[in-house]
């Protein structure tokens, strides 16, 4: 007989969260592995089409998909205290997860982990498995388990599967996988945004990025696996679906381009969205046509700083010449500006030589938004190391990004930068 699987996707602690095309895709992907092997349930606390809340107009999608998440205001760890945010606890009602474990017995619980600063929700459904199905095997997989991996043995799993080396969890469940199969999106009842990836890993070493640590090397998807993916995710309602590559445009001409081309000709119609930030240096007038004409829809730029100095410190990843010649072929391929943005980095530890507000302007001046991504300190990477200094590394909640910023730069600079934020935003508006 079939293993009973329940995969749960747990609620986030934090001063924030918005669903920017959330989805457990890594756990989804390894479920897929095991279609047809074992008999799966999920439950999402992130999933706002949820019945407890779906059709609420606080939870209205915008034209894209995106939307808040339920929350509540909940008092901080003792380790971020000092932050003057609000702390909430961010996703579905937690007495719906006791109801669901009542309803069924399951043989193993795979959890996915992301930030390593969200284990505190990690640790609260490990908590109420332990009471309701104490006999369940529990799994934790994802970022946080491979970054922090002796902080994660100690919330009291049966089994870390850590980075992207899978063999020991077959073992473990003693089930042999069919890799060639999609991701597992037929567990949701209905979906309106889904995810996809046609590469694994990147090429690129930037200073602040763990990518290369929890995805190894770079290397391209099946097409074949991806297309099942999205006629799957299509099936289920699915219309917006976001890239989660890592580095979507690297050697382009042999992947991404062949893979849009099959899109089209198969005439599969979804808006496409790129939240992990595209590499504007591969940005050319040919592949921005081709995005644009294939159904890409948002476009998110990497650029962390218009100094020439700070670029080359953190990887020489791109350069303000290559930002402004990407957002000027996308502008000419039809991409609507109000649908380009590029990211930068908020409280970053070499933050002087970054010259972020001189950054914000020169985004200002090529008429897209820019939108400041908080620093979050990485254990394992050469930025994250440095933070030490600020912080203590060992305890992941001092990771979190909102409270690193504040931390580094301080309250009144953090504000001062965001609201400068907001103000060339409206600006581009009026």
């Amino acid at each position: 007989m079939n293993p009973k699987i329940l995969l749960v996707n747990p609620p986030i602690h934090d001063f924030t969260a918005y669903d920017f095309w959330i989805k457990p895709y890594g756990m989804l992907s390894v479920a897929g592995f095991l279609r047809h092997k074992a008999e799966f349930a999920l439950f999402d606390y992130l999933d706002r089409r949820h019945p407890s809340v779906f059709g609420e107009s606080e939870f209205k999608p915008d034209k894209w998909g995106r939307g808040k998440f339920p929350q509540q205001i909940m008092e901080p760890p003792q380790p971020l205290k000092g932050i003057d945010r609000y702390f909430r606890r961010i996703g579905l009602a937690r007495d719906l997860f006791a109801d669901f474990l009542k309803l069924q017995d399951f043989d193993f619980v795979f959890i996915q982990t992301v930030m390593t600063y969200w284990y505190l929700g990690v640790e609260e459904v490990i908590e109420d498995i332990r009471k309701f199905q104490p006999h369940a095997k529990i799994i934790l997989g994802g970022n946080y388990v491979t970054l922090c991996p002796e902080h994660a043995n100690s919330l009291g799993a049966d089994f870390l599967s850590v980075g992207w080396e899978l063999g020991p969890l077959w073992e473990y469940l003693n089930i042999e996988p069919d890799l060639n199969q999609p991701a597992l999106w037929e567990v949701y009842d209905n979906l309106a945004t889904g995810a996809i990836k046609i590469t694994d890993g990147c090429p690129f070493n930037c200073t602040y990025c763990s990518v290369p640590k929890v995805y190894g090397f770079f290397k391209k998807r099946p097409v074949e696996r991806v297309i099942a993916e999205i006629v799957l995710l299509k099936k289920r309602g699915a219309e917006n679906i976001a890239f989660y590559d890592d580095a979507l445009l690297h050697k382009a001409d042999g992947i991404l381009i062949p893979f849009l081309e099959q899109v089209m000709r198969e005439d599969i119609k979804v808006n496409f969205h790129t939240p992990n930030a595209l590499n504007a240096r591969f940005i050319t007038k040919e592949l921005a046509e081709i995005l644009v004409r294939s159904g890409f829809k948002t476009f998110y730029l990497g650029f962390e700083s218009s100094n020439v100095k700070w670029q080359k410190m953190t990887g020489s990843k791109v350069f303000s010449e290559e930002l402004a010649a990407a957002v000027e072929n996308l502008k000419s391929a039809g991409a609507d500006c109000n649908d380009i943005t590029a990211y930068q980095i908020l409280g970053h530890p070499n933050s002087d030589t970054q010259m972020l507000e001189e950054s914000m302007h020169f985004v200002n001046s090529l008429g897209i938004r820019g939108m400041l991504a908080d620093f979050s300190p990485i254990p394992g990477t050469p930025d994250g190391d440095a933070c030490s200094k600020w912080v203590d590394m060992n305890e992941p909640l001092l990771h979190n990004k909102t409270a690193f910023a504040i931390i580094h730069l301080g309250f009144d600079e953090s504000n001062r930068l965001k609201d400068l934020q907001r103000k060339l935003n409206n600006k581009l508006r009026q």
